[in-house]
């Protein structure tokens, strides 16, 4: 291998998803890599990194048309917090880097009211180079305090969905826009939410947090993929990640078609759940 033939680096593939996933980016902006939904193809020699980081994402930065996935963290016994709501750190690092990694190839980022008021999160991209996603806060009942995060840091756009009569209490930044949509047994129905986020030119989402509502847009049929982060760790007790409607028999369940990654000590779990990806 001479300078002239350089080993593709995790960097570079990096640059080269995002520039795939956003407008604009219909080929790699990288010499010497292809990437396509058929898969990727490079003239250089590629590092493991980069290769298991083109394996991982490409799936979800070149699907055509709108795109809906979930991810979770979780224990190996499937918590995403302890019975007091403390979940700082289950997974590790390389964990938060994927996280940052989903967040930046989406058009935006999807939490519910009580991750938006509890966990207080930002929602935006430091731990990679990348664009930030329009924030998106699912609040029926119009409870989210205005001195959250989301609401007063205008690092990122922040969309407010909110009852249609559970109008929220108190001002928010001018980065902030909000919307109402029409209830369904007291919460959105996923369908809707997006189909609201693809009619202001948001179409590919990442449903964040926390676990009832990831649990409602699985359960809804909604999402095409669904990345759980299983980290070493049992903690015996706490919120479950995911808390469906109870099945009687196993035949019942959900056997999705999955791709295992590791992600430093945790093992990403890349599940299928749409017919139609390649």
């Amino acid at each position: 291998m001479g300078a002239t033939d350089p080993t593709l680096s995790l960097n570079e593939a990096w640059q080269a998803l995002v520039h795939v996933a956003h407008p604009g980016g219909e080929a790699s902006a990288i010499s010497g890599l292809r990437l396509s939904p058929a898969g990727w193809q490079a003239n250089r020699s590629v590092s493991p990194q980069a290769r298991d980081l083109l394996d991982c994402l490409l799936p979800l930065a070149t699907r055509p048309g709108r795109l809906a996935i979930a991810q979770l963290g979780q224990s190996l016994d499937g918590r995403i917090a302890t019975e007091s709501g403390h979940s700082h750190f289950i997974n590790g690092q390389e964990s938060l880097v994927h996280l940052h990694r989903l967040r930046a190839l989406m058009d935006a980022v999807v939490v519910g009211a009580g991750t938006a008021s509890e966990d207080d999160p930002r929602l935006t991209v430091r731990h990679v180079k990348g664009p930030h996603p329009v924030r998106v806060i699912l609040d029926p009942r119009g409870r989210v305090a205005p001195d959250r995060l989301l609401l007063r840091d205008p690092e990122a756009p922040t969309l407010h969905l909110h009852g249609e009569g559970a109008p929220p209490e108190g001002p928010a930044g001018a980065h902030v826009q909000r919307l109402a949509l029409p209830l369904v047994a007291g919460g959105f129905a996923p369908a809707s939410v997006l189909d609201a986020l693809a009619a202001l030119g948001l179409e590919r989402v990442l449903i964040e947090g926390g676990g009832v509502t990831v649990s409602r847009f699985l359960e809804a049929g909604v999402l095409h993929r669904l990345h759980l982060l299983m980290a070493p760790l049992l903690i015996g007790s706490g919120r479950p990640g995911l808390a469906m409607t109870p099945i009687d028999t196993l035949d019942e369940a959900r056997r999705p078609p999955s791709r295992t990654f590791r992600c430093g000590d945790d093992t990403l779990f890349d599940l299928i759940l749409d017919a139609s990806a390649p």
